[in-house]
């Protein structure tokens, strides 16, 4: 249970805006067969790349789920992920969320100083998390595979972003992923000024990440080394996400038009308080 660290971050969602619990199902012969074929790509440093097939819907409604919930309104937080407690923590939800769907996930190396993860908590139980690994001298996760292209952004003078080890609990709301996408934003892009977010993705999910997010593809399919599936690489400039928080964020009315994930990022006035938050916590 965490209580007392300091949230950058916070948003509620009235309870019957929520998804509504569904039982856990074991995976069909079919859909294990599935999942195993649409493996995530594990980076160089055993941390696993964020993953298109995590649609934070129809397809999370069919995962246990263990988050119960009793008030009006359900309070989430973002923290930062900074002690062995929460690393472990967030370290369980990974294991627990891909090992659902077949996918191995290797032990967490040691966390290098360019490495950020976050934490979503509701009520004590951490319900989501992602990781941010910044470009430097031990380089990328889609450097593996990529490396031709990304020395390419390199060579324009683009910074580097990449995010990692993404995982949502069953049944939370898709502000919990609009959330720590645009807390890293703001980490990445306003107090470390960093261009680009590059992500590796399965080709049937690049159109999902292009509608929702902004990103574009560079470069052609790859076939990943280290699990036997085809990837492809995907960039977002970060100033064309700013803009779009600028446009939509804070608006979650707009969804039905704007089919994005941007009117659930907070709105733009928030911004300043939760990146001096971020300051204060990572000096």
């Amino acid at each position: 249970m965490m209580h007392d660290e300091t949230s950058l971050a916070s948003f509620s969602v009235a309870k019957n805006a929520l998804p509504k619990p569904s039982r856990a199902v074991t995976p069909t012969r079919r859909e294990a067969a599935l999942a195993a074929a649409d493996k995530t790509i594990d980076d160089p440093h055993g941390r696993t790349s964020l993953r298109a097939r995590h649609r934070l819907g129809d397809a999370d409604q069919r995962q246990p789920h263990e988050h119960a919930r009793v008030d009006e309104e359900e309070v989430f937080h973002i923290r930062l992920a900074d002690s062995a407690s929460h690393k472990e923590a967030t370290g369980l939800l990974i294991r627990k969320m891909y090992s659902w769907r077949g996918y191995a996930v290797e032990a967490d190396a040691a966390v290098p100083a360019s490495r950020l993860t976050l934490f979503a908590e509701c009520r004590g139980a951490v319900v989501g998390t992602m990781g941010l690994c910044l470009d430097g001298a031990l380089g990328l996760p889609a450097d593996e595979n990529f490396r031709e292209q990304l020395d390419i952004l390199r060579g324009q003078g683009r910074r580097l972003c990449e995010p990692s080890r993404l995982a949502i609990d069953a049944g939370v709301t898709k502000r919990v992923f609009a959330s720590m996408i645009h807390v890293s934003y703001l980490y990445a892009h306003v107090l470390n000024g960093f261009s680009d977010y590059v992500i590796e993705v399965n080709p049937r999910h690049v159109a999902f990440y292009q509608r929702m997010l902004g990103f574009e593809r560079v470069g052609p399919v790859r076939q990943c080394s280290r699990v036997g599936a085809p990837a492809v690489l995907l960039r977002v400039p970060l100033c064309h996400m700013g803009e779009q928080i600028r446009a939509c964020g804070g608006r979650p009315e707009l969804q039905t038009d704007e089919r994005s994930f941007y009117p659930f990022f907070f709105a733009p006035g928030e911004e300043t308080a939760i990146a001096n938050r971020l300051l204060a916590n990572r000096r």
